[in-house]
Parts: structure tokens; sequence; C-alpha cells
């Protein structure tokens, strides 16, 4: 297969360590072979929302192709965080509140449909990015990491679920990799019901799944063996009707991503390019700014 879209990709608006000019992303998607690809910087928290301001403006000013769109990266947090950082208690804190509320709470995105109309938002990738308040065990967080997943693969908002079973932080060795837990020295650690349930929700709501390259897929820091097994997992996906999308995730100052090695993985698991997820051509100029 030959990958043309990529619908997740950081510029230096995003609060992380991305770095990327927008205007040399549009140069050298192009370079690539990227036709059809989109901005989509993270909004953790209402906190972020001048960062996306700068993302907007950032990408209008980069005289934007038809193919390419704005959307935006959306964590999935806690109705009770969000509560709690609009009390005014806690300042603004960009990465919520990771700490203090309560397993199992009501889940929340931090982004709201006003929010998405007046940013010229075109759609929403959702992530779970870190565990709801549970104990750091591996039952405990598979657990959570599903309930996050489902939430998100229902959510009226979200239009791609981010790459379903990525961790970082917690049990990585010294030397940066990932050797077992949570899930790395045995995929099948996570029930195969679990898969099923989110394919059923992702195909009833029309969500697409995520086949992340640089976090999951290239991710030098995972095993071989699972990087293999979660390629076969996204496969058992697409055959259950799921739509998948391609993002790399580029955090790095310039877009340079090792498609020739993802497109051999996608091969050897079968997946079907012609039925990935992506947008229409946008029909005349992006216009328009974000107060």
């Amino acid at each position: 297969m030959r990958i043309t879209s990529d619908w997740h990709i950081h510029s230096r608006n995003s609060c992380d360590e991305a770095c990327m000019e927008v205007a040399d992303l549009v140069r050298r998607a192009e370079a690539s072979g990227i036709r059809d690809f989109g901005l989509t910087d993270h909004l953790h928290t209402p906190g972020n929302l001048p960062d996306l301001v700068r993302s907007r403006q950032e990408y209008v000013a980069s005289i934007p192709p038809p193919g390419f769109h704005f959307g935006v990266e959306v964590s999935c947090v806690s109705a009770w965080e969000l509560e709690q950082i609009a009390s005014g208690r806690h300042g603004c804190p960009v990465y919520g509140l990771r700490q203090g509320g309560p397993a199992g709470g009501r889940l929340a995105i931090g982004l709201s449909p006003e929010d998405i109309g007046r940013l010229g938002v075109e759609y929403v990738v959702g992530g779970t990015h870190w565990p709801m308040y549970v104990p750091l065990e591996r039952q405990e967080v598979i657990r959570d990491y599903h309930r996050q997943n489902m939430f998100l693969a229902a959510h009226p908002l979200v239009d791609i679920v981010a790459h379903p079973w990525w961790w970082m932080g917690r049990w990585q060795a010294a030397d940066g990799s990932y050797p077992a837990e949570p899930w790395f020295d045995d995929f099948g650690r996570i029930p195969a019901s679990l898969h099923d349930e989110f394919a059923a929700a992702a195909r009833e709501h029309g969500t697409a799944v995520e086949l992340n390259l640089g976090a999951v897929v290239l991710n030098p820091g995972y095993p071989d063996r699972f990087r293999h097994e979660y390629v076969e997992y996204l496969a058992g996906l697409q055959a259950r009707g799921v739509r998948l999308s391609i993002g790399s995730d580029c955090h790095d100052r310039h877009y340079a991503v090792d498609f020739t090695a993802a497109e051999a993985m996608l091969d050897r698991a079968g997946i079907d390019a012609a039925a990935l997820w992506r947008l229409p051509l946008r029909q005349g100029p992006a216009g328009g700014h974000a107060a």
C-alpha cells in the first residue's frame, strides 16, 4: 500500500515538545506524497484554547491547500477536573489535574461545540493519554483505558479515536523501552471481548480508529512483537467494519516520517488502503480567524 494521508500532526503550538512550523509542514507533506492531512494540536483542558487560537492563525497564514485541514487532538479527562479547573482554585493547569479525582467518575473532553465553531475545527481526534485516578496496576489500567476508549468512540464530537492502548510513563525501563507492563509483554493480556466491544462502539457511532505510526507502530521503545501484534489487532478491527485512519503523531521540528517501514507492516497485516478514513477536499479558501 501507499500512505497518502496523515490525520494526526502537531505544530509548535502544541503544549508539549512539538516544534514544527505549519508552513514547513505544508512543504514537506507535499514532498512526501501526503495529499490529505490535518493539523491536530493538543487540547487537554480549556487551558489549551489559547494554543489552538495560535494554531488556527498559523494554519490560515500557511495558505492551506485543499487537502490540508484544521483539526484538534483532545484528551479524555474527567468532568470532576473540568469542574475543579472552572472553579479557579487550581489556576489553569495545561495538563489538567492528574490526581485527586474519583476513580470511575464521569468522563469528559475539554472542547465544546461552540469552541469547534469559533476555531473552525473540521475534525476531532480524541485520545486516552493517562489513567483516570486508578491504581497503577496492570488490570486496573486495562479496565480504565478500555472505559476511556469506549467513551471516546461514542462521543458525538469525536471523529477519530487516537492510538488505542498507547502507553507512556510508569514501567518504562532505564533504556527507554517498555519490556512488560501494562500489556507490552503480551498484548493478549487485554481480553478479546474488550476489542469486540470497542469495535462495535466505533462501528455503531461511525468513529474511525487511528493507526498511529510514530507513537505505536514505529515506536522504538515498544517491543517488536507487540508492534506487530498491534497492527494485527487494527487489521482485525478493519475486518469487523471499523474505519481506520493514518496518523503519524509527528512532534518533530521537520515532517520526516518513515512511511516506507510503516507501509511494509500494514501490507503484511493485509490492511486495505482503499478503506482508510479521510476528509474530502476543502472547497474554497480556509479563511477566518479565531479570537
